[in-house]
């Protein structure tokens, strides 16, 4: 028995936008991917919100951001591999390049929680 479901472009959600995503407004550092995966390069940046799926960030509109990096929570020691969605002046919105593990991102919020207080 087949399922018809007829399913048009307008009415798919973005996959970064089907994920819950939590305000954390932590720093955070880009690290550019170079020849051979070499990390020459950094940038700061803003990490403003968060979800399992990827995050929205600010960087300076007048500075170049490459289309793959990686993305370092100041505070927490990983990197996190990252793909760039796109992007509006300061504003960007990046994919992570696999989900990040539930009890990472509740590390994440209860770090940014307890900073916050």
């Amino acid at each position: 028995m087949t399922l018809n479901i007829d399913i048009k472009a307008k009415d798919t959600v973005p996959q970064d936008e089907m994920y819950e995503k939590y305000v954390i407004d932590r720093p955070g550092k880009i690290t550019f991917i170079g020849h051979h995966l070499s990390t020459s390069n950094t940038m700061r940046c803003l990490i403003r919100k968060i979800s399992l799926y990827g995050a929205d960030i600010e960087v300076s509109p007048h500075l170049d951001l490459p289309s793959n990096f990686y993305l370092e929570i100041i505070g927490i020691r990983d990197e996190i591999g990252c793909t760039l969605i796109r992007r509006e002046d300061e504003n960007a919105s990046v994919g992570f390049n696999m989900l990040i593990d539930p009890e990472f991102l509740h590390h994440i919020r209860r770090l940014s929680f307890e900073t916050s207080l």
